[in-house]
């Protein structure tokens, strides 16, 4: 079992850590749960990580009441970009759909998210309840993160218009919309040639499919369409489906 990771806004430099003579305390909520949750004890091992690459193997040293857990830095490194990068274009699904498209995705180790609010989704992103959906999204990114022991967490970016996610396929180095229309031409992603490298964009449509006015924009910006296979996934499991497949595809797996 891989140690627990907890998560640092701003984790410490070694030399610096060596230089205060001391133990470095995790507080707060995450120390809380460190210490309440887990039950952490003096010589177990956990990873702090400030979500973008940057972490540290700490032993612990101990606990002080119920939030504070003292730790032993022992190496602080930095995990490189993965390459080739997987952004998955979400369609907003009905809810909390959603969320388990993020989570099972980050899970999986998709590297960026976008919400993508299609012409045919039910759900709509707007005003406060829009900016609250973003906020879980992208808390539930941060937990899943933790959970799968990754650290460098999924970016979830700002929801998306059609014409935003028309440019960024535009820059990919391969780009695919995912759609089960058998009458409408598409190949499929487990024959597709692939990028080494570089960054590969997938756009999930929502429930009722995309659009055409939306498939046309997105293959003037260079996308194809391509398929799965014979059985329809919903669009809270597409996403988590094709980065597994690309995943082992590119040899990211391997």
């Amino acid at each position: 079992m891989t140690a627990p990771v907890f998560v640092v806004e701003d984790l410490p430099d070694l030399p610096g850590l060596r230089a205060s003579g001391g133990p470095y305390v995790l507080d707060g909520p995450e120390g809380r749960h460190a210490v309440s949750v887990k039950r952490l004890r003096a010589g177990e091992e956990v990873v702090l990580t400030d979500g973008a690459g940057r972490h540290a193997l700490c032993e612990v040293v101990g606990t002080e009441g119920k939030d504070r857990l003292l730790l032993h830095l022992t190496g602080v490194s930095e995990e490189p970009p993965e390459s080739p990068r997987i952004t998955v274009v979400q369609a907003l699904p009905k809810g909390d759909r959603g969320e388990l498209a993020v989570e099972t995705m980050t899970e999986t180790g998709v590297d960026a998210i976008v919400p993508w609010a299609a012409s045919r989704c039910v759900t709509q992103w707007r005003g406060d309840r829009g900016l609250k959906a973003l906020a879980k999204w992208r808390a539930t990114a941060r937990e899943a993160g933790k959970q799968s022991r990754r650290v460098r967490f999924p970016e979830v970016a700002d929801a998306a218009s059609s014409k935003q996610v028309a440019a960024l396929l535009a820059k990919a180095d391969f780009a695919a919309v995912l759609h089960e229309d058998r009458d409408y031409g598409s190949d499929p992603l487990a024959t597709a040639e692939l990028p080494a490298e570089g960054e590969i964009v997938l756009v999930v449509g929502p429930e009722g499919g995309v659009s055409p006015e939306e498939l046309a924009l997105f293959e003037g910006a260079g996308a194809k369409a391509y398929r799965l296979g014979r059985t329809v996934l919903r669009t809270s499991t597409a996403g988590t489906a094709a980065t597994a497949l690309l995943l082992g595809r590119t040899g990211r797996w391997s």
